[in-house]
């Protein structure tokens, strides 16, 4: 099987290692993948994984590679191409491709139309409200004392979400996002939440349009500084399992949220294949949705494939043709930890092209491995080349030792400016 992915971060490079193990895959490419990705190699022939310079929102450049190298499978990685229907536009070339078509990539695309979604098939959330006017934004943050979530409603690389303790700063809020267009066009709207008081955690389900295969828990940490203090980032680091949901819980929560997901998308004309990634809050009153994302979570992907027992190529091909009835999805009892290093300046601008010392002793690591998520290749070094710099996973028998086993890697590895946080997993560890 000759397979494409699309992307170029962290959830890519875990999506190809993983995809590089099974042995349908006899050609693996990446675009534009970066220099991590560059350095992988499939496990049933040894072939190289190649990296095609092509961005992952060139859709008609990205068509025309597809076809003349014959790919089997097309892999969408981020939320931007699928939200601009690169699915749609490959499936009418006839090519298979796995990912949500452009439909059902609203969800994440239009945190308006999640919400109302979910008002109208009584899927568990947050009270909101959303809005086109500023002062009316305001007025409802009012309402609330002021303790509440304004969230941009288009895509802002998972950056568009302020979190407001008082009137002052949910108006503050609104202005930086409706007025001050700090996230630009994704901004027009926004969708007001009342502050959930819980644990949060991430869930996930593989779908084929009928059926959604649950993933066991997995926390993510949004915030830049330990303690969750400083700036919401694309994710930190993330660990899973988590000891916050029994597998009783875990189906209870499915069943509450999944199901009528399901009926939903049927009932509007939604044919969901794909991943779904809600953002779950476990309050007092049970679980409730923050907010849908159409596609694997990074760094969530990181844990979750270096925990999955299943072939990754078998899963995402029923899944993009609606067999996933027949598979059951298998876990490894271990505990995996994924801690991120960024840049310094994250998530706000930081400088590019630090080179980057210590990979190979971490990868020499037992149960370890190093996720790049914005290297490139410069001069024979890699050097850094985004934010989210590298995921550095690690997983054993559990989580006191995959973490430590995270953080022992971490310390090898060193740049200018490296930052990370050093509480990933605490939380379940107190």
């Amino acid at each position: 099987m000759k397979i494409l992915v699309i992307g170029s971060g962290g959830r890519e490079h875990a999506l190809v290692w993983k995809l590089a193990r099974s042995p349908h895959t006899t050609q693996l490419w990446c675009a534009p993948g970066n220099a991590g990705i560059a350095q992988e190699r499939l496990a049933g022939n040894g072939a190289p994984v190649e990296c095609a310079a092509i961005g992952a929102e060139d859709l008609s450049a990205l068509l025309a590679f597809a076809q003349a190298q014959k790919a089997d499978l097309t892999v969408v990685g981020p939320d931007n191409p699928l939200a601009l229907g690169i699915v749609d536009l490959f499936q009418k070339h006839g090519l298979r491709i796995w990912g949500v078509n452009q439909k059902a990539a609203q969800f994440e695309s239009s945190k308006v139309f999640s919400q109302q979604f979910m008002e109208k098939y009584g899927i568990p959330t947050a009270a909101a409200g959303t809005f086109d006017n500023v002062n009316a934004a305001k007025q409802f943050t009012a309402t609330l004392g002021g303790r509440c979530v304004v969230k941009a409603d288009g895509l802002a690389l998972g950056k568009g979400v302020l979190i407001c303790a008082n009137q002052a700063e949910a108006e503050k809020a609104v202005d930086e996002i409706m007025v001050d267009k700090a996230f630009g066009a994704a901004g027009a709207r926004v969708v007001i939440q009342e502050y959930l008081d819980g644990v949060e955690v991430s869930m996930h389900a593989l779908c084929d349009g009928r059926v959604a295969k649950i993933f066991p828990t997995s926390q993510d940490h949004k915030r830049a500084l330990d303690g969750d203090l400083g700036l919401n980032t694309g994710g930190m680091g993330t660990y899973s399992p988590t000891p916050f949901l029994t597998d009783a819980q875990l189906a209870e929560a499915a069943q509450k949220i999944l199901v009528p997901f399901m009926h939903g998308c049927q009932a509007e004309g939604i044919d969901y294949r794909g991943l779904l990634y809600p953002g779950i809050m476990l309050t007092a009153a049970g679980p409730k949705v923050l907010e849908f994302n159409a596609r694997f979570g990074d760094p969530e992907t990181q844990v979750y494939l270096t925990r999955l027992e299943n072939d990754l190529a078998e899963l995402l091909t029923a899944s993009a043709e609606g067999t996933l009835s027949s598979h059951e999805l298998q876990w490894s009892p271990t505990a995996s930890v994924c801690v991120v290093m960024a840049s310094g300046g994250y998530p706000g601008s930081y400088p590019k092209g630090k080179t980057i010392r210590g990979l190979a002793e971490a990868a020499a690591m037992p149960n370890t491995k190093v996720f790049h998520a914005g290297t490139a290749l410069k001069g024979g070094e890699i050097v850094t080349n985004g934010g989210r710099v590298l995921g550095v996973t690690a997983w054993a028998k559990d989580l006191p030792a995959a973490q430590a086993a995270a953080y022992r890697a971490v310390e090898t590895i060193a740049f200018e400016g490296a930052q990370f946080r050093r509480d990933i997993a605490a939380k379940a560890l107190k």
